[in-house]
Parts: C-alpha cells; sequence; structure tokens
C-alpha cells in the first residue's frame, strides 16, 4: 500500500507468531529498508513503514527467506485469520487454525476484510474484534460457529469447524453477501443448516486495571508479581507502533524466544525476564491507559492527513485521560466508534468535539496545536 511515507508492508504471521529470529529479521529489514518503524494493526498483523519499490522487493526477498510469505499471493490475501493469542501447542484454537490455514486455498471469492476468528479458549477473548465468522467455546464447553452480527451460532468440533466455515464462506459468497461486504450487514436468513441455538460464553476481558486480564499475565511487570502464563509477558505499544531498533533491543535484552501479537496494541513475549522488558519498553507499563488513546499514522505518513497527530496525543494523554481520539482527517482510521474527546485535523488545524467521532459537528474549529493544549491545560 502507498501512504504518505512511502510504501507500506503488511505481514501476516501465522497464528500470530514470531520466532525471535523472525522478530529480528523483520526489525533488520524495517531498519535497512524502510523508515524503521514497525506498526501493530487490530487484525493482529504488522506493518513496515516507508519503504520504496527496491526496498519492497528486496523485503520479500528477506521476509521470504524467514517463512514470513506464502508461495501463493491469492493465499497470503486470503489469511485474514484471527486467533485468541493465549492459544497452546495441541489445543482447540491452534488445531483450527492450522486447518484452517492449510485449507484456505477451498475458500471462494471474499471481499478483502472478510475474516474468520479462531477463538476456542475456555471462553471467547475477541468478541470486539474485527471478524465475519467466529468460531467460540460455548458456556458448556462445546464449540459453535457463530456468523458475526448473529447471537447465537451451530454446534461443531475441532475435527467439523473448518468444514463447516468454508461451507457458510460460500454460502456468504453465493447469497449476494459480496455487495453486503461483511457479514453482518448481509440481510439474507442464515441457511437451515447454519442456524444454531447455542450461546457463546461470556467473554473473558482483554484489559485489565493491571494489564491484560484475560491472556499473558495476570499483573503487569512494572507491579513487580508478574506470573506468565503460556502466552507470555504483556507489553502495550502505544498507537501500535514501536521502533524497530527498540523492539530488536527488547528481545535481545529479555531473552525473549517469540512474540504474540494481538488486535489490541499489546505484544506477547514469550520467556522474557520482566524487569529486562520494562527498561526498554515502558510505555508499555501502561496498558490499560493507553489502549484508551487512540491516533492515526497523521500527517506526514498519511496522505490524507493535514496535522501531525501522535505528538499531540501523549501530550493530551494524561490530561484528558481514557476516550481520547486525536485524527488526522474526517476519516477516523484509528477508532471507528465514538470517542469523549475527538480532535480531527482539517486544513492543518483541529476540531474538537465531544462524545462523537472524526467529522461529526464539532464544539471548536480551527484550533492550532498550541490552542489544543491551552484548552485543556497543558503546558506546551
Amino acid at each position: 500500500m502507498r501512504s504518505g511515507d512511502g510504501l507500506v508492508l503488511r505481514v501476516r504471521p501465522r497464528l500470530a507468531r514470531l520466532t525471535r529470529a523472525q522478530v529480528l529479521a523483520l526489525c533488520a529489514v524495517a531498519a535497512d529498508e524502510g523508515a524503521g518503524l514497525i506498526d501493530l494493526t487490530n487484525r493482529a498483523n504488522l506493518q513496515l513503514r516507508g519503504l520504496d519499490e527496491a526496498g519492497w522487493q528486496r523485503a520479500l526477498v528477506r521476509l521470504a527467506a524467514q517463512d514470513l510469505l506464502d508461495e501463493d499471493a491469492g493465499i497470503e490475501a486470503r489469511r485474514n485469520v484471527l486467533v485468541a493469542p493465549d492459544w497452546q501447542p495441541g489445543d482447540a484454537t491452534e488445531r483450527i487454525a492450522r486447518t484452517l490455514i492449510a485449507r484456505l486455498s477451498e475458500l471462494p471469492l471474499l471481499p478483502a476484510k472478510f475474516g474468520i476468528a479462531v477463538d476456542a479458549g475456555k471462553a471467547p477473548v475477541l468478541s470486539n474484534d474485527s471478524a465475519d465468522l467466529r468460531i467460540e467455546r460455548t458456556a458448556g464447553g462445546g464449540l459453535l460457529l457463530r456468523a458475526d452480527g448473529r447471537a447465537q451460532g451451530m454446534p461443531v468440533c475441532v475435527d467439523s469447524a473448518v468444514s463447516a466455515v468454508l461451507a457458510l464462506a460460500r454460502w456468504f459468497a453465493d447469497s449476494g453477501g459480496l455487495t453486503a461486504g461483511r457479514m453482518r450487514r448481509h440481510r439474507a436468513p442464515l441457511p437451515a443448516w447454519a442456524q444454531g441455538t447455542l450461546q457463546p460464553a461470556p467473554p473473558r476481558p482483554a484489559i485489565g486495571p493491571d494489564g491484560l486480564g484475560g491472556v499473558g499475565t495476570h499483573r503487569h511487570p512494572a507491579a513487580g508479581t508478574a506470573t506468565a502464563t503460556g502466552a507470555g509477558l504483556p507489553v502495550c505499544l502505544p498507537f501500535g507502533q514501536v521502533a524497530a531498533s527498540t523492539l530488536a533491543q527488547a528481545m535481545l535484552r529479555s531473552g525473549a524466544q517469540a512474540v504474540r501479537l494481538t488486535p489490541w496494541r499489546v505484544m506477547l513475549f514469550e520467556a522474557a525476564d520482566a524487569q529486562a522488558l520494562a527498561s526498554v519498553l515502558p510505555d508499555g507499563l501502561q496498558a490499560a491507559a493507553w489502549m484508551q488513546v487512540d491516533a492515526c499514522a497523521g500527517a506526514p505518513h498519511c496522505t490524507q492527513a493535514t496535522v501531525a497527530t501522535r505528538a499531540l496525543a501523549r501530550q493530551l494523554a494524561t490530561a484528558v485521560g481514557s476516550g481520547l481520539h486525536v485524527s488526522g482527517c474526517a476519516k477516523g482510521c484509528a477508532r471507528a466508534r465514538p470517542a469523549a474527546v475527538c480532535l480531527t485535523g482539517r486544513d492543518g488545524l483541529f476540531d474538537l468535539a465531544f462524545n462523537a467521532r472524526p467529522g461529526e459537528p464539532a464544539s471548536l474549529r480551527g484550533l492550532s496545536h498550541a490552542r489544543v493544549l491551552a484548552h485543556f491545560g497543558v503546558l506546551a
């Protein structure tokens, strides 16, 4: 994809996990061929920014050497598979996800953003994340397949789940779903065989007051009492971005053996030393707070934006608290839902609205960066 600072290259790690060698290789590619920045997306993918045409081609060769590309570009385009990040080897989530990835060629032509969530842990953790078909655990411990937007789903088991996903995806394509774009917007009634009455188990909270509540650790390393589960130690990346050099240093200093990606701007570092990790990524200690501060890449990285966004968001984060959204333009790419405080760039200045999305009617218009800070009592 082309952006204001060059090409953006998306990397889709299988099962949202990167080995130590793959992370270090990605960091080297980002530094050598791009702007040295890595973004974590809300689909648990990574993006490398600022590549030129020659750098993009060299990056592909290097990524292929790390087994980070599919041989078939068409298969990679269909690999919109979101997995619960606390999966363990041999559990239902891993087995279903690997089978699904192996059978992606059987999917019909689908919209580019059509995604599948494999969320078969003790209770769903991806309920609020983008997906069109969801494999989840029921309150009784079974598995269900649920079309997004429907409250109930049909029963499946580990061995039948992928075949059911493929069949429902084919029904979606054949019944006009390509026009609707997403399962939630598709109004055609489900086929009789896909109509179930199973309710998913109550979702697990991904983020709690002490960091990750549902996955990762029960308390953050900053508390000094981190007890890692198999998923690893969680670190939040403000705005979902990290410098490649910083990520490489975090891997090397902490001794982490792998990284798991989440759709919540949080990375889970497997077998990492908590204190060493915190010394390299101190912003990540405030996971719960940063999760509620949204800012897109802004100018000059995005051609649609007329204002820089993230420096202002950092300055306002403490004063405004949770529910802050700074958007470079009215598209609002960083946050789809309304924010308590919403700043939208327009012609190089900001419009301020409350409990709103970018582009909605503003309370104050045409504010400079300095005037925004003054309005919230923040010293420049």
